[in-house]
């Protein structure tokens, strides 16, 4: 998959979709944690050493941060990017911002690269495209397989399973002539009395009870050959005659598929799960699979299942170098999978690096000080008081995209756009723009016309310019806005909860 575009007729339904996914509930946002604890606890350091009252900084913090929510909630913000879902390279960007800034997945840029195009291409196929109505997200299933070169990782429509029962494939006639039928058990197979599932069965006495199940077993496996069903899976374990049974007529078993596996198999196939072995199988529980194939990854053999139709069932292979590694990638591209499904609610993003941080900093700056008497007046404070609750809400911000530098770097500040931009620790020449290059979201450029100063420095106040339309430079980093948004909301309530506290009591026993 390559950052361009994904092809018009799907990039419609993508559009359509994510204007019927408004409704969607999310689980609550899986990132942001470390800018959020980041700004708490600065803004908390902040009042602190201003020796404002804690009352006053409460109330200017809630003002600040309705005007950041309210700024970045406009169209015409500018560190807010809009995401098209005709084009693959803003959420490649995306994915590739999360996944590199995990350290612990000891990954190359080329590595980087790849599993941040594999996660936007799993994110596209787990999304329905065909359905109108009320939408339901598709699955990603992944599949860990130690050992490989992460190179090696890929996306795969329908789904892989673990198999033993190779030989069968190719031993069975009319195999192809799909689509193939499929029966789905969530009931044991193997047996055992305690395990036979709902209903009931009549033991007559002085009748042998494993004899009389393993008849009803068997008398099951007759049922499925006549029925011309090609594919038998079970969640649970199958007893090893009924196994032998269906293997000797041609059909393929898929024993131990687990749970997890269990909704993802019912949404690509429309099997309906049978849970007891009493009663006949009814017609509507069979399913279809489009076609099987045989694939494998170093030790492991796998049967993919392709879908009848289309089916926003997709399985990424995930490959490294050892499992602790592997372990780390799974949880972040789990965790991509959510940001990026986030876009599909709110299809915006916001500029990385710091500069979402410095912007919004400035904007709040400039506001401030064109309306000081009015916003004195509502808090009900003085105007040297709000101004000082809102130095320090300024430098919580711009305090969050200095903790990138962490090889001595400074932080500047350009002084038309607002944008984080890095000095190395050991540049000395001038001109300073020689050695910026390009800001830390990566668009805006570096021109003899531009001024910088230091992060948390005392500078003339401005109000940020906003970036050129013709611009060709593209972000080279950015934030998801849902996550962004709700870590503010939650370091600033979290900061004022904390400032509010007048009373400690302490167990002393």
């Amino acid at each position: 998959m390559h950052g361009s575009t994904t092809g018009q007729p799907r990039c419609l339904r993508q559009a359509s979709f994510a204007q019927r996914a408004s409704g969607i509930v999310f689980r609550s946002d899986g990132d942001g944690g470390l800018f959020a604890a980041i700004l708490c606890l600065a803004l908390i350091e902040q009042t602190k050493r201003s020796a404002l009252g804690a009352s006053v900084a409460v109330k200017v913090n809630k003002r600040l941060l309705g005007l950041c929510i309210t700024y970045l909630q406009r169209e015409d913000c500018g560190c807010k990017v809009n995401l098209d879902f005709c084009s693959t390279q803003n959420l490649i960007i995306l994915a590739r911002s999360i996944i590199s800034s995990k350290p612990a997945c000891v990954l190359t840029d080329p590595e980087t690269l790849h599993i941040s195009k594999l996660a936007v291409q799993a994110f596209l196929l787990a999304i329905p495209c065909g359905n109108p109505g009320i939408v339901t997200l598709g699955r990603t299933v992944i599949v860990s397989v130690e050992g490989h070169s992460v190179l090696h990782s890929a996306v795969f429509p329908g789904l892989l399973v673990d198999t033993t029962d190779v030989s069968c494939i190719s031993k069975t006639d009319k195999l192809h002539s799909t689509p193939l039928s499929i029966v789905l058990f969530s009931a044991s197979l193997a047996g055992d009395l305690p395990d036979l599932g709902n209903g009931t069965i009549e033991v007559h006495p002085g009748a042998d009870t494993d004899s009389q199940i393993l008849d009803e077993l068997l008398e099951l496996g007759k049922q499925v050959v006549k029925d011309e069903v090609k594919l038998f899976v079970c969640q649970k374990v199958i007893h090893p005659l009924l196994h032998q049974y269906l293997r000797n007529h041609g059909v393929i078993v898929i024993e131990r598929l687990g749970i997890t596996l269990m909704e993802p198999m019912v949404q690509l196939t429309g099997a309906q799960p049978v849970a007891t072995l009493h009663t006949a199988i009814p017609a509507k529980a069979y399913g279809k699979v489009g076609d099987l194939s045989i694939m494998q990854f170093g030790s492991k053999t796998m049967l993919h299942l392709i879908p009848a139709g289309e089916s926003a069932i997709c399985t990424m292979v995930l490959c490294h170098r050892n499992e602790t590694m592997l372990n780390e990638l799974k949880v972040v591209c789990q965790k991509t999978e959510h940001v990026l499904r986030l876009t599909l609610r709110e299809p915006s993003a916001l500029l990385g690096g710091g500069c979402t941080e410095t912007h919004l900093a400035a904007y709040i700056r400039h506001k401030s000080m064109n309306e000081v008497t009015h916003a004195a007046s509502v808090l009900g404070c003085s105007q040297t008081d709000f101004l000082l609750g809102m130095e320090g809400f300024c430098r919580s911000l711009e305090s969050v995209a200095t903790t990138l530098q962490h090889g001595g770097e400074s932080s500047l500040i350009d002084l038309t756009h607002a944008h984080h931009w890095t000095l190395a620790a050991d540049v000395m020449k001038e001109p300073i723009e020689d050695s910026l290059g390009v800001c830390g979201c990566g668009v805006v450029q570096s021109s003899p016309g531009k001024k910088w100063t230091h992060l948390n420095t005392q500078h003339a106040d401005i109000s940020p310019a906003p970036l050129s339309r013709d611009t060709t430079l593209q972000p080279c980093v950015l934030d998801s806005f849902p996550v962004k948004l709700n870590a503010l909301q939650v370091a600033v309530e979290t900061a004022n909860l904390a400032l509010d506290v007048r009373y400690i009591i302490q167990d002393v026993n």
